[in-house]
């Protein structure tokens, strides 16, 4: 059964849609979530909770469903993603094959460069995810 998201009205609410797609691996689900959640509010809904599993999963969901419609979303949640309390652990215990994914997304962005984001943007964003 396709689990259902809506839009998270505050961390605990996130958080339980964030377990119950991590649990699952379920990708669409995960790509809907973050489709009707405002990117500003990442930080704050995910408050001290980001690990590997959840950081992989939304990239591997932005990867295969978000890029190709919505590159400028994908931007933003990059973007916000990393002012995350944890992010800096986060992307220090991924693996070479882990952080590989990471470049293969950015690599998504440039080729499907639009106009809410530069290429330079897309640079200084790279160098904080350490690519």
């Amino acid at each position: 059964e396709k689990l259902r998201v809506s839009e998270p009205s505050n961390a605990y609410d996130f958080g339980q849609m964030i377990n119950a797609v991590n649990t699952t691996k379920d990708k669409a689900a995960c790509a809907d979530l973050l489709t009707v959640t405002d990117p500003k509010r990442l930080p704050m809904l995910l408050s001290n909770k980001l690990e590997g599993e959840i950081f992989l999963i939304f990239i591997q969901s932005l990867e295969h469903y978000v890029v190709g419609k919505d590159p400028g979303l994908v931007y933003q949640h990059l973007f916000y993603l990393s002012k995350a309390k944890r992010f800096k652990v986060v992307l220090a215990l991924l693996s070479k094959s882990e952080k590989e994914e990471v470049q293969q997304l950015f690599d998504l962005l440039s080729e499907n460069q639009n106009n809410q984001y530069s290429l330079e943007d897309l640079e200084s964003l790279k160098k904080v995810y350490e690519l």
